[in-house]
């Protein structure tokens, strides 16, 4: 054992002492190997910071939950919306029959969806976002509550012309977003409303999917007042129980779906049951493409860096040739020569790959600045960096290492 150890810390004194000899030309040898690793690990680390940010906020926005609607989730060329724009939307008479049908549901809302203006005296705000809602909307989409309050069961009940409204829209109509609870503002066909509450900053992040900051939630009966049903994007929204699987809660729906409109057995759905399953599946696949590129880069790069260190190797086997001589008249065996050099290779790819680990934290902490979520280097990862520069080190060390080790101490003695 510590005759290994004493192999090691000699190839890591003599890797350091090339370093320093000779920094210019190990600088660019070990260019492909540095960009290697910063192009594979700042891929992998942006994109395991992604998906974290991506399932904690998709939990968030819809966790445990169905959307009953009319499109189903997806995209690209081949989805078939000639095909889905054919059916009808969902009603609120149908969440009706669905809280009936579907026993397992422990929360059940209706939402509605369309874009107008807001006045407050002089001051207009275009392309807001009303969202008509029920009243188990915050047990299916938990809502904080800043300034005020929120709606009242029987607001719901009798349509009462009140809203809650996002902090921006506060914040840009009335300076600071507490005076807005109280006022009074107009809204789509000039409908007066009555601002009951604040919803408590957003801010920045991925999906944006609800926009609260920047929208105003209405019960779903003063909402109707202004818009048609059908044209507001209808959906049901269905929270099951934890403890049951979301398989099971979307077929118990399907079955009260096709109950509800009457389809025999052999006509197809003609409504969507979607959940963040399907959103995670696509994301996993755009970020399975992600992956493929980095690596792709990486290791073209690295099978560049590669060759720089192989030459760096056989530059140092020609330069030391008259010491692996006298190392071996004195009794060094081959194995040791040859383990020596293939440390000697791995350290130096090592080197590399920590000023590669270096440009890549520089870059988590732009990324950060930059990204609606925060970049960090996953402790695995960089693990996965050592590896990746031991296995690229020892490869590029290997021709080298055994031409070394091959040497006739006699011959290698007399070199110059």
């Amino acid at each position: 054992m510590r005759r290994y150890l004493e192999i090691i810390w000699t190839s890591f004194r003599m890797a350091l002492q090339e370093f320093q000899s000779n920094k210019l030309r190990t600088l660019l040898s070990l260019l492909g190997v540095t960009f290697g690793v910063f192009c594979i690990i700042s891929v992998l680390a942006i994109i395991s910071s992604m998906n974290l940010a991506l399932k904690t906020e998709l939990q968030s926005i819809a966790g445990h939950t169905v959307f009953i609607g009319k499109w189903e989730n997806g995209g690209g060329p081949d989805y078939p919306w000639w095909k889905y724009i054919k059916r009808p939307e969902v009603k609120y008479t149908e969440m009706q029959l669905v809280q009936q049908k579907a026993p397992d549901s422990t929360s059940i809302s209706f939402f509605m969806n369309i874009n107008g203006d807001v006045e407050y005296g002089d001051a207009v705000m275009t392309g807001v976002n009303y969202y008509g809602i029920t009243e188990e909307f915050p047990e299916v989409q938990p809502i904080s509550i800043g300034f005020g309050r929120f709606f009242r069961n029987e607001e719901f009940a009798n349509a009462a012309n009140e809203v809650v409204m996002g902090y921006s829209i506060a914040q840009d109509l009335f300076g600071k977003a507490e005076k807005a609870v109280g006022q009074f503002i107009k809204l789509k066909n000039a409908k007066v409303a009555l601002i009951v509450g604040i919803i408590a900053k957003q801010g920045q992040n991925i999906f944006n999917a609800w926009d609260y900051d920047h929208s105003l939630l209405l019960p779903y009966g003063f909402l109707k007042q202004m818009t048609v049903e059908e044209f507001s994007s209808p959906a049901i929204m269905v929270k099951g129980s934890p403890s049951m699987p979301i398989g099971e809660l979307k077929d118990e729906l399907r079955g009260a779906m096709r109950s509800i409109r009457k389809l025999n057995p052999t006509q197809e759905d003609n409504f969507s049951l979607n959940d963040i399953g399907s959103a995670t599946d696509f994301f996993d696949k755009l970020t399975g493409w992600m992956n493929m590129g980095g690596w792709a880069i990486a290791g073209l790069s690295l099978i560049v860096g590669m060759f720089g260190v192989a030459n760096i190797m056989f530059v140092t086997v020609r330069e030391r040739t008259s010491q692996i001589g006298l190392k071996k008249a004195i009794g060094a065996k081959k194995n040791t020569i040859l383990t020596e050099f293939l440390f000697e290779s791995a350290f130096l790819c090592i080197i590399g790959g920590i000023i590669g680990l270096c440009g890549v934290f520089i870059i988590t902490v732009l990324a950060s600045a930059i990204l609606p979520f925060k970049v960090f280097i996953p402790v695995a990862i960089i693990f996965l960096a050592i590896g990746i520069c031991i296995c690229v080190g020892i490869l590029a060390g290997v021709i080298p290492a055994v031409s070394a080790a091959r040497l006739d101490p006699v011959v290698a003695i007399r070199s110059n």
